[in-house]
C-alpha cells in the first residue's frame, strides 16, 4: 500500500527549502492539566530553538522566524482530541499541523523541515489476503480491520474441474491413490498461478489456511512463499462467513509484528533478485538517482553526512563539520526524496535492519 500523502503532508513537502527550517513534534496526552503541559512543553521547545537559531544565523534571521513561532504558538488550538501537535516555521513558510499518531518529541533546526513523522501519520487498514485449501475447493478471501470479501479468481476453485485433465489408471489401489494426488497436485497449481496474478493487484500478507497435507502439497510447489505470512492447519471445509472471521482474528491481532515479517521477507526476496541497496551511502545514491519502490528503514535511525562529488554520493559525516556540504540527516532526504519519485516508505523497530546497515531500498531496477 503507497504512503498516503495528503494535501497538507504535500504542502510541507513542497514548501521552499529555506533555511533555518524548523521543527517541532509535541506530543501531548488528554488530562485535566493539558493546556498547562503543552504550553510549558512548547515554551521549553521555543528557548530551544532561540539558542540554536543565535548559535548558527544571522540575528535578523533568528528575530524573523521566533517572530513567526511565537505569533503560532500563540494561536494554537489546545483543545484536540489529536495526538501531537507538528509545527514547522521557516523565514518563508510556516504550517501547523494536528496529528492523530503517538510520538516522541522533536525539536530540529536545519536546512529542510523533519519528514518521518510526517509518514508516520499514514493511515492504513490492516488489508490481507487469505486462502482455504482442501482436496475438494479453494477459497480466497480479502480481509481488513472490519470485514472479509470472498475474491473470485480466474481459475476454476473445484478440484473436480481437473478430473479430466489428468489420464485414468484404475488397475489397483495404488493407481487409484496416485491418480487423487496427482489431480490435486495439478489443482492447487493452477491455484498458486491465480494467487500469483491477485498478489499482483493486492501484494498484501498471506495466510493459507488448510490440512497439513494440502497445504504441505501447497508450499512445496507455490511461487508465491514470500507472501505466505503463516500456514493456519485445520479442516476449514464447513466454516461459515463468520466463523472464518472468528478463526482469523486471533492470528491478525499482532499486526505491527505480521507487516514486519511481510517486510523482511520482501527485502529477501529483493536481494536475490538483485533489486536491493543496502546501508545509507548505496540507498542515497539509489534515490537521487529515482529507483526507490519501497524504502524500509529502522525507527529513529539517523546518519549525518556530507555531500560528496556528485548530488547521489554521501560520506558519513565527520568532525569538524563542513557546513556547506553538511547534511544532519540523510534519511529525512531520502526519505523525502522517495516520497516526491512515487515510491513508499515504512519503518520497523530498532535493530530489525541489523543485516541491512539499518536501512534499505528496494528497487524498481
Amino acid at each position: 500500500m503507497n504512503t498516503i500523502i495528503t494535501p497538507e503532508i504535500r504542502e510541507v513537502m513542497e514548501a521552499v527549502h529555506y533555511r533555518p527550517a524548523v521543527s517541532i513534534i509535541i506530543p501531548f496526552e488528554q488530562k485535566m492539566n493539558l493546556k498547562n503541559e503543552l504550553t510549558h512543553s512548547l515554551k521549553i521547545a521555543s528557548d530551544k530553538v532561540e539558542r540554536e537559531l543565535l548559535d548558527n544565523y544571522k540575528e535578523e534571521l533568528c528575530s524573523l522566524v521566533m517572530h513567526r513561532l511565537r505569533a503560532i504558538i500563540k494561536d494554537l488550538k489546545i483543545d484536540t482530541h489529536k495526538k501531537c501537535i507538528a509545527i514547522f516555521v521557516s523565514p518563508v513558510f510556516e504550517k501547523v499541523m494536528y496529528l492523530d499518531i503517538a510520538v516522541e518529541e522533536r525539536i530540529i533546526v536545519d536546512e529542510s523541515f523533519e519528514i518521518r513523522d510526517l509518514v508516520y501519520s499514514k493511515k492504513e487498514l490492516h488489508k490481507y489476503l487469505v486462502i482455504l485449501l482442501s482436496e475438494k475447493e479453494s477459497r480466497m478471501y480479502l480481509g481488513n480491520s472490519d470485514t472479509l470479501i470472498r475474491l473470485v479468481t480466474n481459475k476454476p476453485e473445484s478440484v473436480d474441474e481437473y478430473i479430466n485433465e489428468v489420464p485414468e489408471r484404475v488397475a489397483n489401489f495404488s493407481d487409484i491413490s496416485d491418480r487423487k494426488e496427482t489431480i490435486l497436485k495439478k489443482f492447487l497449481h493452477n491455484i498458486d498461478i491465480s494467487l500469483e496474478s491477485i498478489l499482483k493487484s493486492y501484494p498484501l500478507p498471506l495466510f493459507v489456511f488448510g490440512t497439513r497435507k494440502t497445504t504441505g502439497y501447497f508450499k512445496n510447489l507455490t511461487k508465491n512463499n514470500e507472501a505466505v505470512i503463516e500456514y493456519v492447519h485445520g479442516n476449514f471445509e464447513e466454516a461459515t462467513h463468520e466463523q472464518l472471521k472468528d478463526i482469523i482474528k486471533p492470528h491478525v491481532a499482532d499486526w505491527k509484528k505480521l507487516k514486519q515479517i511481510r517486510l523482511l521477507r520482501q527485502l529477501e526476496a529483493a536481494a536475490g533478485d538483485k533489486k536491493l541497496a543496502v546501508g545509507m551511502k548505496d540507498v542515497w545514491h539509489e534515490a537521487m538517482n529515482q529507483k526507490g519502490r519501497l524504502l524500509v528503514v529502522e525507527k529513529d535511525y539517523m546518519y549525518a553526512a556530507e555531500h560528496g562529488s556528485t548530488q547521489d554520493v554521501i560520506s558519513e559525516a565527520s568532525e569538524p563539520f563542513r557546513k556547506i556540504s553538511y547534511i544532519k540527516d540523510a534519511v529525512d532526504d531520502v526519505i523525502e526524496k522517495i516520497l516526491e519519485s512515487g515510491g513508499d516508505v515504512e519503518f520497523v523497530d530498532k535493530n530489525l535492519l541489523t543485516n541491512y546497515n539499518h536501512i534499505a531500498l528496494i528497487k524498481y531496477y
